[in-house]
């Protein structure tokens, strides 16, 4: 059996393994590919290969955004900002139709922009928004819907650790990374609002509207999300001056994030502590999918299969954006069946130098990616943000939860398109602007 039967082997095995155990991505692709390695080498060679290509990626300094960044969503979380945000939100939207769908969906955004976590926003605005929506009887699609889509923004919005991986794996500025995703994530949250205009016009009874807050209570709910703009603001403003890092950039926001909390005295010792214990649960969880993949993706580069693939999908007599589009495909059907960071992680090495050899800049391949696989996060069969917010609201079945988020889907394709139409305009124009 040559290298490229063994990687297709290996892939397969990969992909029965997640499909039947549930055996989490990390460990299937780290125990697939050392050994699939060994099988190539022999067990010395995989040890040594599997040390070194640890050592090499866990030392490199731009990881360390990811525990910071995370510490500072678990501060927001723990410091319930969530529920100031979605308060705010509400008072000022909530009397339209489909109001609370709509303070949902912007209360995540608002949150993601913080946490850069889908995860942990689904887990979070579930708790918040979905009996708020029950109690004004809103239909279980658009409520779990709602909650599902706004709760995918935690990947796209800045900071983002999808963006922070690819970032470190392809050697590009997580600066520009991160500015490059301001429009496509605005984007992408205005057609997802678009959305839940257009459900609540064909189906007026899906949204009732929430009774009208006077103009006191729209301002004095203003205060807490204030305190989310500014912690932002820090962020983004730090990368695009140069004055710091993106390192540097998150271990200033953790610090203001929990002065903040104390300030408001929104932080006790208990909730630090349990700020503290979910911020490592978190990124080891983050940091196996690394680990796995990058074990993965080397087996994969000894079969030489991703050259192969590469060279076989040079050969088609297809333009360059025919091309992507079966490229994203790929992506749309892998981020079905696995965690969209390992798949992306497995991905790269396959699909980054072809997309470089076509002639697309990296910044904005980068956001493209990085939509299309954060789709998974709500598609069956995988979907973890789908199990997510089931899991926080047992009543409404599954299947109903994965109906509600398939409504959305159409704004993820039209997001895409329209970054595709116009890369320079969505992407690149403030991208360039990062020094």
């Amino acid at each position: 059996m040559n290298g490229t039967s063994i990687g297709i082997l290996g892939i397969g095995v990969m992909f029965a393994v997640l499909l039947t155990l549930r055996i989490p991505a990390g460990f299937t692709m780290a125990v697939v590919g050392f050994a699939g390695i060994a099988c190539l080498t022999n067990v010395g060679a995989a040890l040594n290969m599997v040390g070194s290509e640890l050592w090499n990626i866990f030392s490199s300094y731009g990881l360390t955004v990811i525990p910071m960044f995370i510490l500072v969503g678990e501060f927001v979380h723990y410091g319930k900002y969530s529920d100031g945000l979605y308060q705010a939100t509400y008072r000022w939207f909530g009397h339209f139709r489909g109001g609370l769908a709509l303070t949902t969906i912007m209360a995540c955004a608002a949150f993601s922009a913080i946490s850069g976590s889908n995860s942990a926003t689904a887990a979070t605005m579930s708790t918040v928004a979905i009996p708020s929506m029950k109690k004004y009887n809103y239909h279980p699609l658009l409520n779990v819907g709602s909650v599902l889509a706004g709760s995918t923004l935690g990947v796209l919005i800045p900071p983002s650790i999808v963006l922070v991986v690819y970032g470190v794996y392809t050697g590009q500025s997580i600066g520009k990374l991160f500015y490059g995703n301001v429009i496509p994530s605005a984007v992408l949250t205005a057609l997802i609002i678009a959305t839940v205009f257009v459900l609540c016009l064909r189906h007026p009874d899906w949204g009732p509207p929430a009774p009208r807050s006077t103009w006191r209570e729209r301002f004095a709910a203003l205060h807490e999300a204030v305190d989310i703009l500014f912690l932002f603001g820090i962020i983004m403003y730090g990368l695009f001056t140069g004055v710091v890092t993106a390192t540097e950039a998150a271990a200033v926001s953790c610090t203001l994030g929990l002065i903040l909390c104390l300030v408001r005295r929104k932080l006790n010792w208990d909730s630090f502590v349990l700020s503290i214990r979910d911020t490592l649960r978190i990124s080891c969880m983050v940091f196996v999918i690394v680990a796995g993949a990058v074990i993965f993706g080397r087996f994969l580069t000894l079969t030489r299969l991703p050259f192969e693939a590469a060279a076989w999908i040079g050969s088609l007599s297809l333009p360059p954006w025919m091309m992507l589009w079966v490229i994203l495909a790929c992506y749309i059907v892998g981020g079905c069946i696995m965690d969209a960071l390992a798949f992306l992680l497995v991905s790269l090495p396959i699909f980054y130098p072809l997309v470089m050899q076509m002639g697309y800049d990296p910044i904005w391949f980068g956001q493209v990616v990085t939509i299309v696989t954060t789709m998974g996060a709500i598609l069956p069969p995988v979907g973890i943000c789908s199990y997510i917010v089931h899991g926080m609201a047992r009543d409404i079945p599954l299947t109903t939860v994965f109906r509600g988020g398939l409504y959305y889907i159409p704004a993820y394709l039209l997001s895409i398109a329209v970054l595709m139409a116009s890369p320079y305009w969505t992407v690149l124009v403030l991208a360039d602007l990062v020094r």
